[in-house]
C-alpha cells in the first residue's frame, strides 16, 4: 500500500495569513472519502499523534487532511512553535471558521491537485476540544459535510472568557495572558476576541447549531478528561438528533497521547477511538441515521 504524505502546504486564508494544511491518502483507492481535521485551542496540526492518526485514515482509504488555524501562534517557518504570539492574540472564533472554510473550498475545488483521488460528496469534519466546537459551528451551516466527529469537544465557547473585575480589566488593558502549560510561554488574548464573539454571539451558539444538525454525529469524550468536562458530551448528545456517544474509559483530554509521540505504536485508548471513528465512517449515512436517529442509546 502506498500511502502518499504532502505536509506544509501553505494555501491563501481571508486574513492576510496562510493556512498551513497536511494531506494523506492511499494512491491505490479512488476516490478516497474526504476527512479534515481541526486541532484544538493552543493545539497545532503535528501535535503529538496526530501524524500517526493521519497515517490510519489514509491506509484505511481516506484522504485526510489536517490544518494550522491561521492564527494559532505558529509560523510557516516554525509550525510547531509559538513563535507568533501575536497572531495568537488576535486570533478569534470568525477568523477559524473562516479558516476552515478555505480548506474546504481548497480541496473541492475542480482544479485541486488531487482531484482525481477524492470523493467530493463525502466529506466529513473532525475537531478536537475547540476544534470540535468549530467543526460543530461549520457543519450546521455548510451543506457539503456529510459527516460530523468531535473528540472531547467544549459545548459552550464563553465559559472561558473572563468574568466580573477581570473581564473590565481586560477591556481597559485591551490583553490578558493565559500560560501555556506545556511551552511556560505567556500568551496573549486581545480584548477583539471577546468584542467578536459578543458581536456574533448567536453564530457561535453550539446548543443551537448542534440542534440544527441534519447529519450523523459521532461524540467522543474521555472518562478521565480534566480539561473538558465529560458533562460537555452529555449536553451534544442531548442536543443532537443523530448522533452516536463513545465514551472511552479512562482517557484523558488527548486520549492517553502526548507531545511529542516518539513512539511507533499508539496507545491503547487512542487506537479504540480511532477505529471507532473508521467505523463510523465507513458506514453509509442512510444506516447511521437509521440506527442513531432515535438517540435513545
Amino acid at each position: 500500500m502506498e500511502i502518499t504524505k504532502k505536509k506544509n502546504i501553505s494555501i491563501e486564508g481571508k486574513h492576510n495569513k496562510p493556512i498551513l494544511c497536511d494531506y494523506y491518502f492511499n494512491t491505490e483507492e479512488k476516490p478516497n472519502p474526504i476527512v479534515i481535521f481541526c486541532h484544538g485551542y493552543k493545539g497545532f496540526k503535528d501535535w503529538g499523534a496526530w501524524d500517526k492518526m493521519a497515517e490510519c485514515f489514509a491506509e484505511n482509504g481516506f484522504f485526510f487532511i489536517k490544518f494550522n488555524f491561521s492564527h494559532n501562534g505558529t509560523t510557516l517557518e516554525n509550525p510547531t512553535e509559538f513563535l507568533n504570539i501575536e497572531a495568537f492574540g488576535d486570533n478569534n472564533y470568525s477568523i477559524e471558521l473562516d479558516d476552515l472554510q478555505s480548506v474546504i473550498d481548497w480541496v473541492l475545488r475542480p482544479d485541486f491537485k488531487y482531484a482525481s483521488h477524492i470523493d467530493v460528496s463525502n466529506l466529513s469534519l473532525i475537531g478536537h476540544s475547540r476544534g470540535g466546537a468549530i467543526a460543530i459551528l461549520k457543519a450546521a451551516q455548510e451543506k457539503r459535510i456529510k459527516k460530523l466527529i468531535t473528540f472531547a469537544s467544549v459545548s459552550d465557547l464563553s465559559k472561558n472568557f473572563p468574568t466580573g473585575d477581570a473581564l473590565e480589566e481586560w477591556e481597559e488593558k485591551g490583553i490578558y495572558y493565559i500560560t501555556n502549560s506545556r511551552t511556560k510561554q505567556q500568551l496573549p488574548h486581545h480584548y477583539q476576541f471577546y468584542r467578536d464573539f459578543e458581536e456574533h454571539k448567536e453564530d457561535f451558539n453550539i446548543k443551537k447549531s448542534t440542534e440544527n444538525l441534519e447529519i450523523p454525529y459521532l461524540i467522543t469524550h474521555g472518562s478521565s478528561d480534566t480539561s473538558v468536562s465529560i458533562a460537555a458530551s452529555g449536553q451534544l448528545f442531548e442536543w443532537s438528533s443523530i448522533s452516536k456517544l463513545l465514551l472511552v474509559e479512562n482517557a484523558n483530554h488527548v486520549f492517553n497521547t502526548s507531545h511529542p509521540w516518539k513512539e511507533e505504536s499508539l496507545p491503547e485508548k487512542f487506537t479504540y477511538l480511532i477505529e471507532h471513528t473508521l467505523d463510523f465512517l465507513k458506514t453509509d449515512n442512510d444506516t447511521l441515521i437509521e440506527e442513531y436517529g432515535d438517540n435513545d442509546d
